[in-house]
């Protein structure tokens, strides 16, 4: 149990970093797998009380480093060494047991189970063999409250919002006192608010001395909480800088090995005939859609921008077909939609790329081959009606592997052993297997890197230039201030407000975040 407000135990502050020898150390870390070598001869440290951000495009190894430090992964050759001594981590308990937890990207919950079950799964306090559930319970509001997450430990994940299953997954590594935390993008699904209490805690524990590996694309969390910056290049260590004082495009020439110049690229709108209009959508349950309209037009990009939970994602999936609509008139290309159907949108022109590529967007256990062709199978070169066309699948599948640099270019690779970066790839190429008149990017960039994130970006203002209609929903305001023409802003599953061209500013859009009463 970690009590955040008790007297440090460990060396802290500056006699922390300048101890004798790391917290934690690799030397010449090495993993391989058939016919790729994800990691090569890495070499990292860790000190106490640091916060040590890991940087790179991906897979460039974070990922497939942090998974060896945590216990998940075994490497090829090379040394872990935990307070000057070589260990050996044969399981993520054993490494949570020596004082390493780690909180993932990709969630390992179990949406059947509650909030405190999952906290404790592996390690459920017991007495003769029975389960303690009131012991659990209580340790788990222990654990919730110093983390001041506002979560019910009796409450089923599968009914938690993705923010709340982030705040689960960041509660499961505070079951121990770690001496060492890894965190891999964890304001991801994060409001600012949530995101201010844990750079509030990593503080906390930045001062009792714990070290913490701090994965992120962010530049602002990098300034604001990080103190050294490890960059990896194509599995490979490349540097290893201080955060505060060197420049952006620093850290992006080491990322990259190249100079990236501006990231949002100039577009050229040409707005033209109408192809979605929604009147009045309403959507059943709590988060749902209460009289929401919004157009959207050819040779465009608009943008919807708004809280976690404001309702803007559930806006695109009821007009797609994938949730329900309980009242409201929706028109693609004209012609009235009076019960949406995910297969018939797909067939009229209306694609739907969500923000969770692992559990919405991918096959996870199917070849990336599979993955970019399952929109279009039924259609011209793909079929002639009645069958598969293999060779014409890998030709067209191979091109756009090529055209969006899929990383390895292995078409027959599982989808689940890419990146996140290159799963998002797999999404976007998808998009491009035939024409579609409205396009839907929910949360595009989330997990990528900024190398990625450009190339992402200029794909986005290629397909409006070529006459789609784009619909962007974003938590990323950048995104929206930069990207669109017109942009809604969506409060309680109302839009707020619209706003076009250069009245699209951060003041006016964050003004409409909250209820019309507080502005």
């Amino acid at each position: 149990m970690t009590h955040l407000a008790s007297e440090p135990t460990r060396a802290t502050g500056e006699d922390a970093r300048s101890s004798a020898h790391p917290l934690l150390r690799t030397e010449g870390l090495t993993k391989d797998y058939p016919g790729i070598r994800a990691l090569s001869e890495m070499n990292f440290e860790l000190r106490s009380g640091e916060v040590h951000i890991l940087f790179g495009e991906n897979g460039a190894g974070k990922s497939t480093l942090i998974s060896m430090l945590a216990g998940a992964n075994h490497p090829t050759s090379g040394k872990i060494l935990f307070d000057g001594e070589e260990v050996h981590l044969g399981s993520v308990h054993e490494a949570r047991d020596l004082g390493i937890s780690a909180v993932f990207q990709e969630f390992s919950l179990i949406p059947q189970m509650t909030v405190a079950e999952n906290m404790f799964l592996g390690a459920e306090p017991t007495q003769a063999g029975f389960l303690r559930s009131k012991e659990q319970k209580r340790k788990a509001e222990e654990i919730l409250k110093s983390l001041d997450f506002h979560l019910k430990p009796g409450r089923r994940v599968d009914h938690l919002t993705r923010a709340e299953q982030q705040m689960v997954e960041i509660a499961k590594a505070f079951r121990t006192d770690p001496s060492v935390l890894i965190l891999d993008e964890p304001t991801a699904s994060l409001t600012n608010h949530e995101t201010e209490q844990l750079f509030k805690l990593v503080n906390k524990l930045k001062q009792r001395g714990v070290g913490i590996i701090y994965i992120t694309h962010r530049m602002a969390e990098i300034r604001e909480i990080g103190d050294r910056i490890t960059i990896l290049r194509d599995g490979r260590y490349i540097d290893t800088v201080d955060a505060k004082t060197t420049s952006e495009d620093r850290l992006v020439e080491l990322m990259t090995g190249r100079v990236v110049g501006q990231i949002f690229p100039a577009v050229a709108y040409s707005p033209g005939e109408t192809i979605l209009e929604v009147e009045d959508l309403h959507t059943p349950g709590a988060g749902g859609l209460n009289g929401a309209s919004a157009v959207v037009r050819r040779g465009e990009i608009v943008g919807f921008a708004g809280l976690v939970g404001s309702g803007k994602s559930k806006f695109a999936q009821a007009c797609f077909g994938s949730f329900p609509i309980e009242s409201g008139h929706i028109r693609f290309k004209g012609q009235t939609v009076l019960s949406p159907k995910t297969r018939e949108m797909l067939k009229r022109g209306f694609m739907y790329l969500p923000s969770d590529r692992r559990s919405d967007g991918l096959m996870m256990m199917r070849p990336a081959r599979e993955n970019i062709s399952l929109a279009s199978l039924m259609n011209s070169p793909l079929s002639n009606g009645l069958f598969l066309n293999i060779k014409a699948e890998n030709r067209v599948t191979s091109d756009l592997a090529d055209r969006l640099n899929l990383s390895p270019r292995r078409i027959e690779r599982l989808a689940g052993q890419f990146s996140g970066g290159n799963q998002q790839k797999l999404m976007l190429a998808r998009s491009l297997t035939r024409e579609f008149d409205l396009i839907v990017f929910d949360e595009p960039t989330v997990g990528v890197d900024v190398g990625t994130r450009a190339a992402i970006y200029e794909f986005i203002a290629e397909l409006c230039e070529n006459g789609a209609a784009i619909l962007l929903i974003s938590s990323d305001l950048p995104e929206i201030l930069h990207l669109t023409n017109r942009a809604y802003v969506l409060y309680k599953g109302e839009v707020q407000a619209e706003f076009a061209g250069d009245d699209i500013t951060e003041a006016n859009v964050l003004a409409h975040f909250f209820e019309r009463e507080e502005v």
